[in-house]
């Protein structure tokens, strides 16, 4: 069972060894559409069995296989050849995300899209990345650093964005020369279907790209397995400390891109409306559930009252309404267990005494579905949980400011460092203070997202890069050799 417009021809199998088998146990996981609450999707549960196979199929496939010792450009290629089967597919894609998230469909296009562009960029890497590169010395003839692959990698994507981010988990180690384990979330096994069935259709040798979707207990078993030398997570920092941990314990690589509470700074030299305007419609962005998201804006305290009226009069003009329809602005929040955290929330804010602007409710003209007002706290407390704690809602802090100054110390009071911005029409200041905000991105007058440079965190929003040419470092290894004279192939 799949969405409508969605053609996945096994849903409840698992893609392991090159082939589509039943998965050990019976249990299934059950997909609800966050726009109406029905079911809408049924796909297979793996056990830790499971994921067992799955390792045991990646390492057949990296220690014996012809993958890791293809050229670069080679495994270059077959990506390539990857994205142009998923190209054909974007409008699944695009289905899939919407059904299963709530993502609006008027911003489908353009986010997967990009994703498959940034494949084929991931891609070129193969032929344009020296992955053998002559240094000086000063004890032999030829120094040569060559970068190899770490080996066999799990990919593990959250629910919020599966296909963008997984995908390009799986292109960065394919092009390193690794084979991979894709693991999606629970609740967004759909893209990751597309993907196995459009790497299959590459010709990608068997082995090389594996699928298993599975609950808490056997993703813990997969990352535990002494067969996976790198694990790839995007996700929450709790479940991000967790896998850190059992990775510290074999040392094994990892990659963790985690979570984010990111401010923006708005200078005094930014119009009011002009800020409201983009806080306002930012934080409506994919309902606020990004891990980048600018989910505190910091002001001085003389123009707060001013800001915080503008920006709830934006708010209050977002239409709200099912995903699929193309006037939506804002769409449900994922999942029932979201939409009730995000609640919980709203709940402590008003406990901890900051203003309730507008939102923090349900529309009363939804009658079904995960729906939540844009929602603005106003004179917030920067050392209170609603402005410390990642929400991952439409939910906005304001936050008074002695001065600029005072304004950065306070963006930097967080234990995340993910993201920032500042609103101010002086790129000079925009600089300074973007070298100032103890993030790993930064941009001027929103929230800029560019994935083919590099993403990630300062402090627990992560460890690694990814985006760039960073992306594939973190899936290579690199070996120091001194020779004693040049060979006549690298």
């Amino acid at each position: 069972m799949t969405p409508e417009g969605v053609d996945i021809r096994n849903p409840e199998k698992l893609y392991i060894g090159g082939s589509w088998i039943e998965s050990t146990g019976t249990q299934r996981f059950e997909l609800v559409s966050p726009n109406s609450e029905e079911v809408i999707g049924v796909v297979a549960d793996a056990t830790s069995a499971d994921m067992d196979k799955a390792v045991a199929a990646a390492r057949e496939a990296f220690d014996t296989g012809p993958w890791p010792q293809m050229s670069p450009a080679e495994r270059g290629a077959a990506v390539l050849r990857w994205a142009e089967e998923l190209e054909k597919r974007e409008a699944e894609l695009c289905a899939c995300w919407t059904a299963q998230v709530g993502g609006l469909s008027s911003f489908a296009p353009q986010m997967h899209g990009g994703a498959t562009a940034t494949i084929k960029f991931i891609a070129s890497l193969g032929k344009d990345f020296e992955f053998v590169v002559r240094r000086p010395s000063q004890m032999v003839d030829t120094a040569l650093v060559a970068y190899e692959p770490v080996g066999v990698a799990a990919c593990i994507a959250p629910w919020n964005a599966p296909y963008g981010i997984l995908s390009s988990k799986v292109a960065y180690a394919l092009v390193a020369g690794c084979t991979v384990i894709m693991k999606p979330s629970p609740e967004t096994p759909l893209e990751a279907y597309i993907m196995a069935e459009a790497a299959e259709a590459a010709g990608i040798p068997a082995g090389v790209v594996n699928l298993v979707c599975g609950g808490r207990d056997a993703s813990d078993h997969l990352v535990n397995n002494p067969g996976i030398d790198k694990v790839s997570f995007t996700g929450s920092t709790i479940a991000g400390k967790r896998i850190g941990e059992v990775c510290a314990g074999r040392v094994a690589r990892c990659t963790l891109e985690l979570g984010g509470k990111s401010a923006a700074i708005v200078r005094d030299d930014f119009p009011i409306e002009a800020a409201a305007a983009i806080l306002g419609n930012t934080i409506t962005v994919m309902s606020g559930q990004v891990c980048a998201m600018l989910s505190r804006a910091i002001v001085t305290k003389s123009r707060h009252d001013e800001l915080a009226e503008a920006i709830a009069k934006v708010m209050q003009g977002v239409k709200i309404g099912a995903s699929t329809a193309p006037d939506t602005q804002l769409g449900p929040l994922a999942m029932k267990r979201q939409l009730e955290r995000v609640e919980d929330y709203i709940a402590i804010g008003k406990q901890e005494g900051a203003d309730l602007v507008t939102g923090g409710n349900r529309p009363t003209t939804m009658n079904k579905g995960y729906f939540l007002e844009p929602t603005l706290f106003a004179n917030v407390d920067n050392t209170s949980r609603i402005a410390q704690e990642e929400i991952f809602g439409p939910v906005l802090s304001l936050i008074p400011a002695e001065d600029e100054e005072d304004a950065i110390r306070i963006a930097n009071e967080s234990a995340f460092g993910l993201n920032g911005s500042v609103l101010t029409n002086d790129h000079e200041a925009a600089y300074r203070i973007g070298r100032k905000v103890r993030a790993g991105g930064f941009g001027q007058n929103g929230m800029r997202l560019e994935f083919g440079l590099p993403f990630g965190g300062f402090k627990q929003s992560g460890i690694g890069r990814e985006g760039g040419v960073e992306g594939l470092y973190s899936f290579l290894e690199s070996k120091t050799m001194l020779l004693d004279g040049m060979p006549s192939q690298l």
